[in-house]
């Protein structure tokens, strides 16, 4: 039975909320910052979340073994997208990247036993999103961009000197 997320934090578990990051560059970085604020966004996760039920969930019993959460699964699938990564280093990033745990709700201080993802397990649900769910799922997300990031001025437009 997949959750959309494990809403009772773990002793030890550090919150999505909380992923810091320092002024980068890096693009993992970047995308990183913007998973945390659309996570942060209750009505966009949830239109995201409901995507991804409608499509994993949808004929599905609710019982049975637990699977892998829904925002995991979502960050997994934007990170391995946007980097154009290899399910080898997406299995490395979803193990070893603090930034890319702490995003994605399984990071743990230091101390706490870790959570680790086996390789076939990443494979087995990041292929489950198809185009037509990406597509969806990039529509939701550019209307937040637009919507609750870059804030409409001046006659409503957008335009390159607005950023």
């Amino acid at each position: 039975m997949r959750k959309r997320f494990e809403p009772q934090r773990e002793l030890g578990q550090l919150l999505i909320e909380d992923t810091s990051t320092l002024r980068s560059r890096d693009g993992m970085v970047s995308l990183v910052v913007a998973l945390r604020e659309l996570y942060k966004n209750k009505e966009y996760r949830d239109r995201i979340l409901d995507i991804l039920e409608a499509k994993l969930l949808t004929g599905k019993p609710r019982t049975g073994r637990p699977g892998m959460d829904l925002w995991p699964l979502f960050v997994l699938a934007q990170i391995r997208l946007s980097k154009q990564l290899s399910y080898d280093e997406l299995h490395t990033q979803a193990n070893y990247n603090t930034l890319v745990r702490q995003v994605m709700g399984v990071e743990r201080e230091p101390g706490f036993e870790k959570i680790l993802f086996p390789y076939q397990t990443l494979v087995d649900n990041v292929c489950l999103l198809d185009d037509a769910t990406l597509k969806q799922i990039n529509d939701v997300i550019v209307s937040f961009g637009h919507g609750a990031v870059f804030k409409k001025k001046r006659n409503g437009s957008l335009t390159t000197q607005d950023r």
